[in-house]
């Protein structure tokens, strides 16, 4: 089966049929600098992984590298957490109900054509969801989480943009997204999603943040 993989700041392997766990955020919440030692190791990772298979280096080798990337991939992604949900001098808050409403209906929008969806959750800068990616649409067409994604932030900065009255870029480009492993995985990315508004101290109960959808539960 057809495996993509495209480039930028992270990488990213997609294969129709997966479970993922994907948070994207606004443009500016996450200065680079506040992240830098981490992307830039990131990046030397990456390149490393990728000489080492194209020299078709010793497997233990690889899988070393690969270890040591996702080790600082979780630092660096702990550290954009705390920066997010510290940050309150946002471009626009995402989970304002007019905005809100624009994210359910986009990310809605697929379900039972070529996603399925588990949970996801709206906060000011930053967006959690929790989804299947179907192997096929109903016309046959493999899915793919990048043209999903792609879809979503294009439709929902359109209409963010004119609702508050704004132009320019409202998603940072990458978005950061993690193939769900197995069942206890799913149960973990489903949980962090949906507490996330409470370890952000916005509410005193998950339950009452208006930006938490759990499609699993409903």
């Amino acid at each position: 089966m057809k495996k993509e993989a495209y480039r930028g700041n992270l990488p990213h392997f997609q294969q129709p049929g997966q479970d993922y766990f994907v948070t994207w955020i606004l443009k500016g919440a996450v200065p680079k600098k506040a992240v830098e030692i981490y992307s830039k190791r990131m990046e030397e990772l990456k390149n490393e992984i990728d000489i080492l298979k194209r020299n078709n280096a010793d497997f233990r080798a690889i899988e070393t590298a690969k270890k040591d990337y996702y080790i600082i991939r979780k630092k660096y992604i702990t550290q954009v957490d705390e920066i997010l949900d510290a940050k309150t001098d946002n471009i626009v808050d995402l989970s304002k109900p007019d905005n809100l409403k624009i994210i359910y209906d986009t990310l809605t929008f697929w379900g039972g054509k070529r996603i399925g969806n588990y949970c996801f959750c709206v906060m000011p800068n930053h967006i959690h969801w929790v989804l299947r990616v179907f192997e096929k649409d109903d016309k046959g067409k493999p899915v793919y989480l990048e043209e999903i994604m792609h879809s979503v932030k294009l439709f929902t900065a359109r209409q963010i943009n004119i609702l508050e009255n704004r132009t320019g870029i409202l998603w940072n480009k990458e978005s950061f997204d993690t193939t769900i492993r197995d069942t206890k995985h799913l149960y973990n990315a489903i949980e962090y999603t949906l507490n996330n508004p409470l370890k952000a101290k916005l509410v005193k109960e998950k339950e009452n943040w208006r930006g938490t959808f759990d499609f699993e539960r409903d």
